[in-house]
């Protein structure tokens, strides 16, 4: 479990802003993952597999050797490695699956990458470092976090450049848009709110308390609640985003990533403490199960959650692990490289 002297995750996620994490109980693990070689865990007989598109992809980050792993979602073997800029944090692939975005931390730009020839096809200027990424509901606009700029960047994906520049709050992590669109959130780790910004003017028209560090936001579907991970605090804060009222919710330590399932039913939180996911019932806000991933230091980082599985980039033992969404239960783990960070599924 981590100790209270840790350093928030938050703080030291890339090259650009502080030094590797370097968790002693996660060296071997990461000395293995280097090796960018796939191992699928074999599961106990009668677990169900994963469903998944013949075709279908998950595209992770790899922080420290500044790639991406491509991944058969059928298979669960890495079909590719592919050089993204340096330090590689966020990752989005736009609905038609013929484009990948990546934030590259360390150079202040996001890599647009065809997936077809897996070759940088624009290398947009940004902030500094830039974190986290989200697309649009139409595709058009893209929204990048710019950690020690304390910006939001708007990338029109058609024309591959920056529109707008935003200011948010201090070091800003993630953001997450409304199913209509109209709004963005954005979590600010450094000065703990969640700004929250109108799509149309790209102005902040409101600044949300999000308690002690916000790494992480996810919008329920009807747009009326945010869920904010809040890593020091060790809870999820499910916030009205009409009134700001916050109701908390008590999970692992360290939670650094959210996501809400496909239905709505359930929010998930990725806890890098316990190594293990925390199950939220939307309609309860209390967390109805409790998913293991490994030991401590296996620290599960980012997650998107499909109909079928829930994928998770563990950074300190250099995996991605796939979760049953019925049975709730691993049923592969699949190396990948060095620190990975982001995760995205086509």
């Amino acid at each position: 479990m981590l100790s209270a002297a840790r350093t928030p995750a938050a703080s030291r996620r890339s090259r650009g802003m502080a030094p590797r994490r370097a968790l002693a109980v996660g060296v071997a693990a990461l000395l293995v993952s280097c090796s960018l070689t796939v191992s699928v865990h074999s599961v106990a007989a009668g677990l169900p597999s994963v469903a998944a598109r013949a075709d279908s992809r998950v595209y992770v980050t790899n922080q420290q050797d500044d790639t991406v792993s491509v991944i058969d979602a059928h298979t669960h073997k890495v079909v590719a490695t592919v050089p993204a800029g340096t330090a590689p944090e966020g990752v989005a692939v736009a609905k038609d699956g013929r484009r990948l975005y990546v934030a590259d931390s360390g150079s202040a730009r996001v890599s647009v990458l065809d997936t077809h020839t897996y070759k940088t096809v624009a290398a947009v200027p940004v902030g500094k470092s830039p974190t986290g990424v989200a697309l649009s509901p139409d595709g058009g606009s893209l929204y990048v976090t710019n950690g020690t700029s304390n910006t939001v960047s708007v990338i029109d994906t058609r024309t591959q450049r920056a529109s707008a520049t935003i200011p948010v709050g201090r070091s800003p992590v993630n953001v997450a848009l409304s199913r209509d669109g109209a709004r963005a959130y954005v979590a600010n780790a450094g000065s703990g709110t969640l700004s929250v910004i109108d799509t149309r003017t790209h102005q902040v028209t409101r600044q949300l308390p999000a308690g002690q560090s916000p790494v992480a936001v996810a919008v329920a579907k009807d747009g009326k609640t945010a869920y904010v991970a809040d890593e020091v605090g060790t809870r999820v804060l499910v916030i009205a985003t009409d009134s700001g009222k916050a109701t908390a919710v008590n999970v692992g330590t360290g939670p650094f990533d959210v996501a809400i399932g496909p239905d709505g039913r359930y929010a998930y939180s990725a806890n890098l403490g316990p190594g293990n996911i925390s199950m939220i019932d939307t309609g309860s806000k209390h967390v109805s199960a409790t998913i293991a991933l490994g030991p401590p230091g296996t620290d599960p980082f980012n997650l998107e959650v499909t109909h079928d599985a829930i994928y998770v980039t563990n950074q300190g033992a250099g995996t991605l692990a796939v979760v049953d969404s019925a049975s709730r239960k691993v049923v592969a783990t699949v190396t990948v490289g060095a620190q990975p960070y982001g995760v995205a599924v086509r």
